[in-house]
């Protein structure tokens, strides 16, 4: 049987690797290119495009 010594272990194990997986996932979907900023030209007042 596991003690509870190992348990606690265990838990604050899988604890800490499940919130530096989500630090990780969310670092990586913020930087992703999808969420890229889309800049758009904007035409100047004044001045006609040939």
């Amino acid at each position: 049987m596991i003690s509870d010594n190992q348990l606690y272990t265990l838990a604050i194990f899988l604890g800490t690797a499940s919130m530096l997986l989500i630090v990780v996932y969310h670092f990586l979907e913020v930087n992703s290119d999808d969420h890229a900023a889309v800049q758009k030209v904007k035409p100047v007042a004044g001045k006609a495009r040939s």
